[in-house]
């Protein structure tokens, strides 16, 4: 693959990407976080194509860069990011993206919204939506404020593209009500203090998929697994969401590569109380120093604990908790669908790690499962044997291609309107 490097100093001096034959109908996707950008091109067809795509990272950092690949030819640009703020680098977002041949054949903008709160589907963004996305910015610090500056800065430099607001929370609003409640006063569960769930996205994505590969599977009993630097499961039923380990926030549920999942809250009460910790130092602790890396105290990512488990006990141990708690959460959702038929694992680790796939399901056989270790071993959509009594599937997510696809039915329906 080549790769150029550019040190871009003014937004005019981007050099625009040369990408395959364009139309006046392609789809912007942005997912936004508060340390990175990602974004893609797609065109308004039955099946959308990507045409290219990319990501800002390492957002408040000096070595924050913005990375485009062409999706046919897979050159890859990076251009360097001399701002740190978010709203500067929204800016340079913007105006590299204004110098590109192709942005005048964009005719809409699909976002990821982590939080939609009771929204049951995607919308067109309008202004009281926006005023609602503000009243709930506190419930994900590290996620919604971004995405509300992103929106606001295209909705001002670009008032005549639409925009639309794809909501994670929105796959799980099919859960019973005794699924989304806490056992706490009654006036938090009216302040809308409740279990949301999130990768929605990547949920409705599978599901479609799933039904690709194997219809009658897809009205079946399942739970799939998205395991990534943020990793819930969700448990399917009737092709519906009927619970989700993930709750009010993304912070929750089994162990994260930098989150820790439910924790006791009376360790919540001695961290505060012992180490003097402000609010805002505890939002960075349960988001950014723990779950693997609080663990393991080296990484986040399972690549890297994998490859010195065999030599570093702290590595070792943050890989058995994840997998422990995974294997819990099974468990768990088994008991709430009344058995089990189907089990996907999909994001980073779950379609790239055997072994922790492995370790997982080990011990799993009385419920039915059993392993092809040769399948598995491969990545192999199906890593299932032949005999086992639940059907177990590795499936690639694609939470952008969700979003075109998502994008380009509302506006398709906006302009018959």
């Amino acid at each position: 693959m080549a790769c150029l490097l550019f040190a871009v100093n003014s937004y005019q001096m981007a050099t625009p990407e040369k990408i395959m034959s364009t139309t006046n109908k392609n789809i912007l996707t942005i997912n936004g976080g508060s340390s990175s950008i990602k974004f893609a091109l797609y065109s308004i067809d039955d099946k959308p194509l990507r045409k290219l795509y990319g990501k800002i990272d390492r957002i408040g950092l000096n070595d924050s860069a913005l990375t485009a690949t062409n999706a046919e030819t897979k050159q890859k640009n990076i251009y360097q990011v001399n701002a740190k703020e978010f709203t500067r680098v929204t800016d340079f977002l913007i105006a590299w993206l204004e110098v590109q041949t192709w942005f005048t054949t964009i005719k809409a903008i699909g976002h990821r919204i982590v939080h939609g709160m009771h929204h049951t589907e995607a919308e067109v963004i309008t202004q009281p939506l926006l005023d609602e996305l503000k009243k709930i910015s506190g419930y994900d610090p590290d996620h919604l404020p971004g995405e509300i500056q992103l929106i606001e800065a295209f909705k001002k430099r670009h008032p005549q593209l639409q925009q639309v607001a794809c909501f994670d929370t929105a796959f799980h609003t099919t859960m019973p009500r005794v699924a989304r409640m806490f056992p706490i006063p009654r006036r938090f569960d009216d302040a809308g203090i409740q279990r949301y769930g999130f990768h929605g996205i990547s949920y409705s994505y599978i599901m479609q998929e799933l039904g690709n590969i194997d219809v009658p599977s897809a009205n079946a009993r399942i739970i799939v697994a998205h395991l990534g630097s943020g990793a819930s499961m969700v448990a399917v039923k009737e092709g519906k969401s009927i619970d989700t380990s993930m709750g009010f926030t993304p912070t929750g549920g089994f162990m994260m590569g930098s989150r820790p999942g439910d924790l006791d809250p009376g360790v919540v009460w001695y961290m505060m109380q012992t180490e003097k910790m402000t609010p805002e130092m505890f939002s960075d602790l349960i988001n950014h120093q723990s779950g693997l890396l609080g663990v393991a105290e080296t990484s986040a990512d399972m690549v890297d604990l994998l490859k010195i488990e065999s030599t570093d006990i702290r590595a070792k141990e943050a890989i058995n908790l994840f997998c422990y708690q995974a294997k819990k959460w099974i468990g768990s959702f088994t008991a709430v669908l009344g058995g089990l038929d189907v089990l996907i694992f999909t994001g980073g680790i779950g379609e790239n790690a055997p072994s922790v796939r492995k370790q997982i399901m080990e011990g799993l056989q009385f419920m039915g499962i059993e392993v092809d270790d040769a399948r598995n071993a491969k990545n192999e959509t199906v890593i299932s044997t032949t005999a086992s009594g639940v059907k177990v599937y590795v499936i690639p997510t694609n939470e952008e291609l969700m979003i075109a696809k998502t994008t380009i039915k509302l506006q398709n329906d906006y302009g018959n309107e």
